[in-house]
């Protein structure tokens, strides 16, 4: 159903991939917007359980997009070193496909702790737990992932069987 990645050298083990969606702190939602066209947006993450979960005000773009179709890749880009010498920038991202809904009861909860923690946790625990409990005015996505995969510029791979 998903293609193979064409060059499977630069393929990252799940593990690396797992890393690199861990360590990134943005990335990019596409889904199919008005009119049919293509729709990317920008959006703060957590991978958490094997999902990919954001939050989202509840109106706008993204539910509508997501709501007519919920079929949505998502993006990271962990590395992006221009070395301009070889006119090529050395690289190493990450791409998911899936189905994204609006996580309810239990799962909203401990996605958004996920979140919280990602990007809160230096935040006393009562402060994070009452940020938490409180916000009613936003919606939780999950991405069920179907398929992920990451990659890396050739010049790393070359470097690690060094």
């Amino acid at each position: 159903m998903f293609r193979e990645m064409r060059r499977n050298k630069q393929l990252l083990s799940m593990e690396d991939t797992i890393s690199v969606m861990g360590r990134c702190t943005n990335g990019v939602l596409a889904c199919l917007g008005d009119d049919d066209y293509p729709y990317a947006v920008p959006v703060s993450y957590v991978y958490y359980n094997e999902k990919i979960y954001f939050h989202s005000a509840k109106a706008g773009h993204k539910i509508d997009a997501v709501a007519k179709n919920p079929k949505v890749s998502f993006s990271v880009i962990d590395e992006d070193t221009i070395v301009s010498k070889e006119y090529t920038s050395y690289f190493r991202s990450v791409i998911a496909f899936g189905k994204a809904r609006i996580a309810e009861g239990d799962e909203r909860i401990e996605a958004f702790k996920a979140l919280v923690e990602k990007y809160s946790g230096d935040q006393p625990e009562e402060a994070k737990l009452k940020e938490i409990m409180g916000c009613m005015q936003s919606y939780i996505f999950a991405i069920d992932v179907e398929h992920i995969t990451g990659k890396e510029a050739i010049e790393y791979v070359r470097a690690k069987s060094k």
